[in-house]
């Protein structure tokens, strides 16, 4: 694990943005920047971090965090349904397939938790019974595990505005997608969590949510794009800690980037005005949190260079530019 000194001098090192205009068209998303070239999509994670649909800050080494760790997931899970994977050629990068993006993201659920206006708990909290095509029964407690995992979709916001939680009725209503692909990318989903949740008990973490972006190959076939199981598109907690936390109504130990969300919230950010400034101590907690998120969850060590991650991204990639 990186010292608390390692992360603070990596503050000034964050790779906040990127320029390669010979890897092809630029497209930049809330975290990742893509550059599409041909048949190929270069994605080049940054340190970036997003919250309530708003870049916030950037957090160090996170960007190699997020990448290993979906390294490491897209392995784990290629006996489940194909990706976009190519190659690997430096700590923040992927070159993946070039896919046709389809525009819902498949949420899936296994606890009532959440801050955000798309999160399951803050719909219920505010009288909310039926969530998307999920009909909840009263009595439930913040934090409590459904009896069955819940799949919430939600729809693909463009930049600048908010995702949007709906049923399997109001998509196929919108014909942004047909039922077969649907109903695949609901049981693939549905597989994809099951094995994540068995791997994370394994280490003794308990994967809460999370959600799949798929996308259409060359050959027109459903495959699993983006990244998955990150602290970025799922939140953990420590299992051996759950039950007494949530008998006390106590709020969980979490290994993901709820505590920054957390942070904002009590703040009385949420999505809305002016963000609040960021202290080096909750960038160095945040960061420490993704670390150790990746070590428990892979159990395998998170080896990085205090660095201009700029410079290491330019020389890895020679072989592309």
């Amino acid at each position: 694990m990186l010292t608390k000194e390692q992360i603070l001098e990596q503050i000034k090192f964050c790779l906040n943005s990127t320029n390669f205009p010979t890897l092809g068209q630029k497209y930049e998303g809330k975290v990742r920047d893509n550059y599409t070239k041909d048949d190929k999509r270069f994605i080049i994670i940054t340190d970036r971090l997003s919250a309530f649909d708003r870049i916030i800050t950037s957090i160090p080494f996170k960007g190699q965090v997020l990448n290993q760790f979906s390294k490491f997931w897209f392995d784990e899970t290629k006996d489940i349904v194909g990706n976009h994977v190519i190659d690997f050629p430096d700590p923040n990068v992927v070159v993946a397939k070039e896919c046709k993006a389809l525009p819902v993201e498949m949420v899936v659920r296994g606890y009532i938790t959440g801050v955000t206006t798309t999160s399951a708990w803050y719909n219920y909290e505010k009288g909310v019974r039926d969530f998307c095509g999920n009909v909840l029964p009263e009595g439930l407690k913040k934090d409590q595990k459904f009896d069955e995992p819940i799949l919430t979709p939600s729809t693909k916001a463009e930049k600048g505005e908010h995702d949007e939680s709906v049923s399997k009725e109001e998509i196929l209503k919108r014909e942004v997608i047909t039922e077969e692909q649907f109903d695949f990318m609901a049981d693939v989903s549905m597989k994809l969590f099951k094995r994540g949740v068995e791997i994370a008990k394994k280490q003794g973490i308990i994967l809460v949510d999370t959600k799949y972006e798929f996308g259409l190959d060359e050959d027109n076939q459903i495959v699993l794009i983006d990244e998955i199981h990150t602290p970025d598109s799922s939140r953990f907690w420590y299992a051996d800690e759950y039950q007494k936390r949530f008998e006390a109504s106590e709020e969980q130990k979490k290994i993901d980037k709820e505590y920054l969300r957390k942070w904002l919230s009590d703040k009385g950010f949420r999505g809305d005005g002016e963000v609040p400034e960021i202290p080096d101590e909750i960038k160095v907690e945040t960061a420490k949190r993704y670390i150790e998120a990746y070590e428990l969850i892979t159990g395998q060590p998170f080896e990085a260079q205090v660095g201009d991650v700029s410079k290491r991204l330019e020389a890895n990639l020679q072989k592309y530019l």
